[in-house]
């Protein structure tokens, strides 16, 4: 007798037709991880943006033990003692009433899209953007991405004004747009956004009548600068992601935070945490974590250090080989630009080309530009918030792979005809991005 075929749902399909092959890189670089003693030809993964930095300042953190009260239910979108520490810790005047405690910042992502957006309807995102905001923003809301433009300047920048753009031209095609969404610090440049340039895009926002998202994950990991959340602007609308992931480097407990202060909005985020709560006991260890102000100041200052001091070692290394990159000042990567060693092809079919071929001579997971929604074929998201000594042969393997390679604009040229690969170091005066 033959079995019918399972038959899954076409949300399902889509959410399964979506998986990247990036993740298939990511498994391949983790299955057989390099060791200079033990397998010194194993893979270096500097794809996946994890901060690594901060082990050793969690050994002595002893969690709360399992009692009555982190072992029964408890209060699906955030216990209260948690939600008061985590509005203490982001500052302000924040109630703890306006936030919603999920699993993850994916959850949180999701959870806001589907709130705000029925199935159709839109969320503008400025481009180069995270690549997974079109799962955690779509995949179950419904939502279309539409994406935006970048600063034509430096082909990377948040541009407020392409953001118009494209806000103007859904109203003239009868698209209905919900919200504008982004990475603040952006994913994957690792730029700061000034303040200026968010209160400009907060305005078009308002202009337009559409929401903000802000996934501001990387809000505690800026090394460079200050860094200004896009609740200072004051808008009602305004919706903001955070999680323990990045700045607390805590990716595997996955507890996400999303702030609104709009009424409306948070009930039906509380509704909808009913789908993904924190467990009762995670959300102990956390807000164990957060009790004392003082050690949580001289943590993320550490974390601060740390990230610099891995960024400057990670761009000291491409300066060395050569290759031109973006400089930033938040976050786990940098944005580097292999635009002279792709090889011919239209579109985006080059930078798949290199990016294989690095994946299968060099052993190095470096994720495309492609995947990110780059405006332009060659650039690639480098990871660097590892052991220096697995960074340092990552590139040190990278580098002497595109020396090897001869490139459409010849061996270590760098840019295009506008400039925009021009080669920038830590000591830049400016940013780039």
């Amino acid at each position: 007798m033959t079995r019918p075929s399972a038959r899954v749902s076409g949300q399902a399909a889509r959410l399964l037709a979506g998986t990247p092959a990036i993740a298939e890189a990511h498994f391949r670089a983790e299955a057989r991880p390099y060791h200079p003693r033990l397998r010194p030809d194993g893979w270096l993964n500097l794809g996946t943006a994890e901060n690594r930095l901060l082990a050793d300042l969690h050994s002595g953190h002893r969690p709360p033990a399992l009692t009555d009260a982190t072992t029964r239910y408890a209060p699906l979108y955030g216990t209260a003692g948690l939600r008061e520490r985590v509005a203490a810790h982001l500052g302000g005047s924040l109630d703890p009433e306006d936030l919603v405690v999920v699993a993850g910042a994916t959850a949180a992502l999701d959870v806001v899209a589907t709130v705000l957006c029925d199935p159709g309807d839109a969320i503008v995102v400025p481009t180069p953007y995270y690549g997974a905001f079109d799962t955690d923003l779509a995949g179950r809301s419904g939502a279309r991405l539409l994406p935006a433009p970048p600063d034509p300047a430096d082909g990377h920048g948040l541009w407020p004004q392409g953001v118009r753009r494209v806000l103007e031209e859904a109203r003239r095609t009868g698209t209905v747009v919900r919200a504008v969404a982004l990475a603040s610090p952006g994913n994957p440049t690792g730029r700061v956004h000034p303040p200026a340039v968010l209160h400009e895009l907060a305005a078009v926002a308002a202009a337009h009548g559409v929401d903000l998202i802000a996934d501001e994950i990387y809000a505690g990991s800026v090394f460079e600068g200050g860094f200004m959340s896009l609740r200072e602007t004051r808008g009602p609308r305004v919706h903001t992601v955070w999680g323990f992931a990045k700045d607390f480097a805590l990716p595997g407990l996955k507890a996400g935070v999303l702030h609104t202060p709009d009424p409306q909005v948070r009930d039906a985020a509380r509704a909808l945490a009913y789908f993904a709560p924190l467990s009762a006991h995670t959300q102990a260890v956390l807000a164990d974590l957060l009790a004392d102000p003082r050690r949580v100041a001289a943590f993320l200052a550490e974390n601060r250090r740390r990230l610099g001091a891995s960024y400057a070692a990670a761009v000291r290394l491409l300066d060395v080989h050569g290759i031109p990159y973006a400089p930033a000042q938040a976050g786990c990567s940098v944005w580097a630009d292999l635009g002279a060693w792709l090889p011919p092809g239209p579109g985006f079919e080059g930078e798949r080309a290199l990016w294989r071929e690095i994946l299968d001579r060099t052993r190095v997971s470096i994720l495309p530009g492609e995947a990110f929604h780059a405006p332009r074929p060659g650039r690639f998201r480098i990871c660097h918030t590892l052991d220096a000594a697995v960074v340092e042969e990552a590139l040190t393997r990278l580098g002497r792979f595109l020396g090897a390679r001869t490139g459409p604009a010849g061996p270590g040229a760098k840019g295009d005809a506008r400039g925009e690969g021009r080669q920038h170091t830590a000591g830049s005066a400016r940013p780039l991005v």
